[in-house]
């Protein structure tokens, strides 16, 4: 099976080049989603010859939209450029789907341990709200997921065409969850690390994004629990003429 990285990038040269090489070494295709950085990024992907495409600066819930229409793999993967997560557990992410056994996989930093969740106020409230998110999913879909949030995941191919994403910001990641509970997409977690980004700066404003969580959760318990695939409802419509 064919495996796509996908690295969204807005200034993280410092980091960059490491996650780079890392992702090479276990992925067929390797591709970046740029925010319009203003430093060396495109620079270190020109290196390693990797191709370098721009959203249009709405965050990183556009560059990960963006990367459902551009991947050719088999399986889509998408790693932060800063560091926090290894490329080395990319082939442990992926084997759920490759056996069968999962449409996505998280990498789940509340089983793997984490250096940027515990010990500043903004971090404590980071997890609490991680904790209330992912409490509300899994009492809506009757799961037993521990991180919801994290940007570390892998996709089958039939699980990312499914998605219909509006989010342009970090709720991404929850919107992608509940559009594939809803499908009954079955979702899995391996333990990650997470580590202590080694240059540049968190680009979570909490002040600015943290109202979007509770409006997208509140949208979701009004909506219908279960839906069927979108792949049905295409070949339903097909089926018609």
């Amino acid at each position: 099976m064919k495996l796509s990285v996908v690295i969204p990038t807005k200034n993280e040269e410092l980091t960059l080049e490491p996650v780079l090489k890392g992702c090479l070494e276990h992925a067929d295709e390797v591709l970046i989603i740029d925010g319009h950085s203003d430093d060396k990024t495109r620079e270190i992907a020109q290196k390693y010859n990797v191709p370098v495409h721009y959203d249009s600066g709405k965050g990183k819930g556009e560059a990960m939209r963006l990367a459902i229409t551009l991947f050719t793999g088999d399986i889509l993967v998408y790693i932060d450029a800063d560091g926090s997560h290894d490329p080395a557990d990319i082939p442990a992410m992926v084997a759920p789907i490759k056996n069968g056994n999962a449409d996505m996989v998280i990498g789940s930093r509340f089983k793997g341990g984490s250096d940027e969740l515990v010990g500043t106020v903004n971090q404590l409230f980071r997890i609490t709200g991680s904790n209330i998110i992912t409490t509300f999913i899994n009492y809506r879909w009757n799961v037993h997921l521990s991180d919801t949030q994290n940007g570390f995941r892998a996709l089958s191919r039939e699980a990312a065409e499914a998605l219909e994403l509006k989010q342009d910001g970090f709720p991404i990641e929850t919107e992608m969850d509940i559009q594939l509970l809803r499908q009954r997409f079955r979702i899995d977690e391996i333990p990650a690390h997470e580590y202590k980004r080694k240059g540049g700066e968190s680009k979570i404003r909490l002040l600015r994004i943290w109202h979007q969580y509770p409006l997208l959760l509140m949208k979701t318990w009004f909506q219908p629990r279960y839906i069927a695939r979108k792949a049905a409802l295409d070949r339903t419509e097909d089926q018609k003429f």
